[in-house]
């Protein structure tokens, strides 16, 4: 502990601080462009443990209980809920997936948080800090586990038009014909 906190005091400006930095974190990630959400990052790229979200299913027996935890993907103004999936479409899923990738920033970001905590708790307050943002993984699972499904959808769909498999950016542009090849990236640009 390097500020001394009374342990009442610690604990408040503890709850108060979670607050906030669920309400930061979230609002941060609220406004990154979906252009930064289409694909995957370091931290979002799937594992190969996960094994395109099966492990989830195996070990943690994710279908149980993932629709019982709370969803606020829709809190800011313009927010997007992933209670449901809004459509089918290639588009819509790709959306999703892209919503699961903020959401799962958010969890990193507020998991990340716990062990700030020990700068003014005692051991005992600072341990229970730590499993408070350790209580956000299972939600990082959720977005990883809901986007794996939805990879494998679209990887099928390729499959069936013939596409080459590949990263999500090879999708046809929203409006495109489903059925529409891929844009080829070696060809020259159409004249406007």
């Amino acid at each position: 502990m390097l500020i001394y906190l009374p342990p009442v005091t610690a604990l408040v400006a503890s709850i108060m601080l979670w607050v906030a930095i669920g309400f930061i974190s979230g609002y941060f990630a609220h406004r990154l462009p979906l252009d930064r959400l289409d694909h995957d990052t370091w931290l979002t790229r799937p594992r190969e443990f996960e094994d395109e979200g099966r492990f989830y299913e195996r070990h943690l027996r994710i279908r149980l209980w993932k629709d019982k935890v709370p969803e606020k993907g829709d809190m800011f103004k313009g927010g997007y809920s992933k209670r449901e999936l809004p459509g089918s479409s290639d588009h819509d899923l790709e959306r999703f997936a892209a919503e699961t990738r903020r959401a799962e920033v958010v969890h990193w970001l507020n998991a990340g948080s716990g062990p700030f905590f020990v700068l003014w708790c005692g051991p005992i307050l600072a341990f229970i800090m730590v499993v408070v943002g350790a209580c956000h993984l299972p939600f990082v699972m959720i977005q990883r586990y809901n986007r794996a499904r939805i990879d494998r959808t679209l990887a099928r769909r390729r499959v069936r038009r013939g596409w080459p498999t590949g990263s999500s950016r090879q999708l046809p542009a929203y409006g495109a014909p489903a059925d529409s090849p891929p844009p080829d990236p070696t060809s020259p640009p159409a004249p406007a």
